[in-house]
């Protein structure tokens, strides 16, 4: 177990994603960052600094092992995984966004950016993605 996964109270689970306690609130969501294995603690870092750039009145959750990303508390525009080789970012409305990210979803309108370690994230669109997902009615979980 690597010293930031021990530091976070957190073990890995099959795949590598940290095993968090479910939460509210900015915590467990930064718990679970620390946890983030390898180049995904940085990448989950700047995740979450972008995402409260773009959207100042997020709300934070850490509910299945993945954190959540919210307008009201209640409805989740956007969640985060880690898997071995990259990590998902689920936007849970992404098939009203334009364009849609690229990963299609059995479940509905949801749709996935998958970041891998080699292929860097393109912030600008990212951050295009999490201002219109923001304003769109989420997911109640």
């Amino acid at each position: 177990m690597s010293e930031a996964t021990q530091s976070a109270g957190a073990k890995l689970l099959s795949g590598g994603n940290p095993q968090i306690a479910k939460g509210e609130g900015d915590a467990p969501v930064q718990a679970y960052i620390a946890a983030m294995p390898g180049w995904k603690r940085a990448l989950g870092e700047r995740l979450d600094a972008l995402i409260t750039q773009a959207a100042p009145d997020v709300r934070k959750a850490v509910k299945w092992n993945s954190p959540l990303y919210g307008t009201d508390g209640q409805h989740w525009f956007l969640g985060i995984h880690c898997f071995t080789r990259y990590i998902k970012i689920a936007f849970f409305k992404g098939g009203q966004l334009e364009p849609p990210p690229p990963v299609a979803s059995k479940s509905g309108d949801t749709r996935y950016l998958h970041v891998f370690e080699d292929k860097p994230l393109d912030e600008a669109q990212f951050t295009a993605w999490v201002t219109q997902a923001k304003n769109i009615p989420g997911e109640k979980m």
